[in-house]
């Protein structure tokens, strides 16, 4: 019995160090992608932190040799009413856009879940919106919206609710709304298609229980609706937070962060830090806060899931 067991016990040391050369291969078949994350994300992430800390002007780009500054540059920075408007205006073009694209996106997904005639084209024409580039999105907005030619103008003189022409993105209050509404209006259909799938989600029964018990329509939708899409709800809010912080582009188009720096972000801000005034030090200290703000909600985020699960 005790040879019969050494026996079966004698082959397996041999296959350990082939699984192993296994393991090696397949992560050398990960070293490119590996490779391509450090060069294109890492090392840039890492070389615009450093730079925050630094003191860094066109001639240092150049020649090199930039001398280091610690927390300066982060005072100089915090120092700056400019600074802490751009700060502000990213806020508030941020939260504006996460509560109407969810807003939008989930009236759509409410709307989409229902099988009727014609959803499937609808839901795609949606699309079109996440799809475009955001140059032509950009473009329609302006167009839309344009004081002489807009189509808006067009609409609301037809109903006579104004007279004249209305520059809609010549005035700071309207102009941040057009711009909030424009980002709202291409992540919405991203928003609907995630809501969607809770939804579906959402055991029936729950709303025959309701139904059962006499709850109207809003009292199901506030009810089981909402809680049962708690966890996609924070997820899409949490996307869309992320995308909409960091945008740069469509204010950019629309806008280039006028009238009067009444659309001025945070991303705005450091561009034209950089790239008009050629100081990157504050550049970099402007990109640093736009990693922090997020990287901080994300692990809030992180936390609280985890805290859910083994709750």
């Amino acid at each position: 019995m005790t040879a019969v067991l050494e026996r079966t016990r004698t082959p397996a040391p041999a296959h350990r160090p082939r699984r192993r050369a296994g393991n090696r291969a397949d992560q050398l078949f990960l070293l490119p992608a590996v490779l391509f994350v450090a060069v294109t994300v890492v090392y840039p992430l890492v070389y615009s932190v450093l730079q925050a800390f630094q003191d860094v002007g066109l001639r240092e780009v150049i020649r090199g040799g930039a001398e280091w500054v610690g927390f300066a540059n982060f005072a100089n920075q915090f120092g700056r009413a400019e600074f802490w408007q751009a700060l502000w205006l990213s806020l508030v073009y941020t939260v504006g856009t996460v509560v109407l694209t969810y807003v939008g996106g989930l009236a759509l997904a409410l709307l989409f879940v229902h099988r009727f005639a014609g959803r499937n084209v609808m839901r795609a024409l949606l699309m079109l919106a996440w799809i475009l580039p955001t140059v032509v999105g950009a473009n329609v907005w302006r167009w839309l919206l344009d004081g002489s030619y807009g189509l808006l103008n067009a609409v609301l003189r037809g109903l006579g609710l104004i007279e004249g022409d209305v520059f809609w993105l010549g005035q700071p209050g309207p102009a941040l709304v057009s711009v909030i509404a424009a980002t709202a209006w291409s992540f919405a259909p991203f928003a609907m298609i995630l809501l969607v799938a809770g939804l579906q989600g959402v055991p029936t029964m729950l709303y025959e229980a309701a139904r059962i018990d006499g709850a109207s329509a809003w009292q199901q939708f506030r009810h089981v609706t909402l809680p049962a899409l708690r966890p996609v709800s924070v997820t899409v809010m949490l996307l869309i937070f992320i995308f909409a912080f960091k945008t740069f582009d469509t204010i950019y188009l629309m806008t280039r962060g006028g009238p009067g720096g009444a659309t001025l972000t945070l991303p705005l801000y450091a561009f034209q830090e950089a790239f008009e005034f050629r100081r990157y030090d504050t550049a970099a200290v402007a990109t640093t806060v736009m990693l922090l703000v997020p990287l901080v909600l994300s692990i809030f985020y992180f936390r609280s899931l985890r805290r859910e699960e083994t709750a």
